[in-house]
């Protein structure tokens, strides 16, 4: 009897190369496309629709059985409300990894359960692999397409459930197959951004759902230099859109802090300017692919975003359980909000909200005390 496999289809090249895969190698696949957010662009049109037609053509192609399945509740109650909070507290979440955690590999992982599916797939580059019972999750073939990162907050349940078709694939691969074999998708453009916000605004997007309110910009030396539009528009490390030119020696300027209480953008100018620079950081909500934290302390490599290089890093976990990480050396614009994924070489170990960083010089600690 052919075992059973509930696919999410996005309405890409990926989950579609995905279906195609599963397919060859003998699953029965069924195609569910998640509905997440509703909401039309600037033209008055639904991109998931297209997004969804998309998926139904390739389904239609393959032969294999494919539904909508609305989550927009689980979505909003648990992804975008959690995304307006952490604006609020001044920081930069990042929703796609809060959306693998509680909509791709919990929601959608038990309602393909009610369907008595033996697995769930998804057309993510990332690897599982069965170690005596455990789950690891490896990072993907291809490295520059590698998203392991995004993943590092699923735990042994979902992970003993998932295939990734494509996993060990290079995107290249990918294409070329959807190509071999005529899908409707192969020439379709991947999606970027985040999927409630899309090719709109960033800004006027927040500005829709959060209080902004108009400030001082401040050097790291306390002189006031101009004013931000509202503390939710920046984040660390940012140069773009800060609005304040080449003032003083021309060199470029940096976001290096934001005062919550007095509504204060502190930016530093100069590329290597030390204001910049952090020595460790503090992580809340530690979330381990085995379900239970390594051998402490620990020496591995960190991501503090996505696509950067690996960081050696020691790791020790506090009284409050949070974690310390210390980075063999200083890092610069480490970002509050988002995530710090530990590997150790092509394992994930798992990922933690970046609650708070320690800087360079303590003279600096007064420029993120929220």
């Amino acid at each position: 009897m052919k075992k059973r496999v509930i696919l999410g289809m996005s309405g890409g090249v990926d989950s579609s190369v995905s279906a195609l895969l599963l397919k060859k190698e003998g699953y029965e696949v069924i195609g569910i496309f998640m509905k997440n957010w509703d909401e039309k662009d600037e033209y008055g049109v639904c991109t998931a629709t297209e997004d969804s037609d998309d998926a139904r053509r390739v389904a239609y192609q393959l032969g294999i059985p494919y539904y909508t399945v609305n989550f927009e509740k689980e979505y909003w109650d648990k992804v975008f409300t959690y995304f307006l909070d952490e604006y609020k507290k001044g920081r930069t979440p990042n929703p796609d990894v809060m959306c693998n955690q509680e909509i791709k590999f919990n929601a959608f992982l038990d309602y393909s359960l009610k369907l008595k599916c033996d697995y769930i797939a998804m057309g993510h580059y990332a690897q599982v692999e069965e170690r005596n019972g455990s789950y690891y999750l490896l990072r993907g073939g291809d490295k520059n397409k590698d998203q392991s990162y995004f993943l590092s907050r699923i735990g042994q349940k979902a992970l003993s459930r998932t295939i990734f078709p494509i996993g060990h694939l290079e995107k290249k691969q990918v294409r070329e197959l959807a190509q071999k074999y005529g899908l409707y998708t192969a020439k379709k453009k991947d999606s970027t951004g985040i999927c409630f916000i899309g090719e709109r605004n960033f800004d006027e997007f927040l500005d829709k759902f959060l209080l902004t309110k108009e400030g001082d910009i401040m050097d790291v030396e306390g002189n006031k230099i101009g004013r931000h539009s509202g503390l939710t528009h920046y984040t660390l490390g940012q140069r773009k859109g800060i609005g304040i030119g080449g003032i003083k020696t021309g060199e470029p300027w940096f976001v290096a802090g934001k005062d919550l209480k007095r509504n204060i953008l502190y930016v530093a100018q100069g590329e290597n300017n030390p204001a910049l620079y952090s020595t460790s950081l503090i992580a809340e909500s530690p979330k381990w692919i085995l379900e239970k934290p390594p051998k402490m302390p620990l020496i591995c490599t960190a991501k503090f975003r996505y696509r950067q290089s690996d960081i050696p890093v020691t790791v020790n976990i506090l009284e409050d359980g949070n974690l310390h990480i210390k980075y063999d050396n200083p890092i610069k614009a480490v970002t509050p909000g988002q995530v710090a994924v530990l590997y150790q070489e092509e394992v994930c170990l798992g990922g933690s909200i970046i609650k708070s960083i320690v800087p360079l010089h303590e003279k600096y600690l007064y420029l993120n005390p929220n």
